[in-house]
């Protein structure tokens, strides 16, 4: 391997901010965030969805109001006739 061009790969901890479960792995990615897992510095990465959250993983079903949306484009984009 080519010394000098690969960024720097070191422990990452992902968090899931809905569950707050943590997942311990190797990244590439630099937050200003660290935290101490039995002695070695993790950087924090928080993350909205991950399998520990996500309904495909999960089995749970998400309704999304979707309700006014089209009325709301159409409105928008309306042309005048006259």
């Amino acid at each position: 391997m080519k010394q000098g061009i690969h960024p720097e790969y070191h422990p990452a901890a992902f968090i899931d901010v809905s569950t707050g479960r943590k997942f311990l792995t190797r990244s590439t990615i630099k937050t200003g965030q660290t935290e101490t897992v039995d002695g070695v510095d993790y950087v924090k990465v928080f993350r909205d969805i991950t399998m520990d959250s996500h309904p495909v993983y999960t089995g749970e079903k998400r309704f999304v109001d979707t309700a006014g949306r089209v009325e709301k484009f159409q409105n928008k984009f309306r042309r005048s006739r006259g």
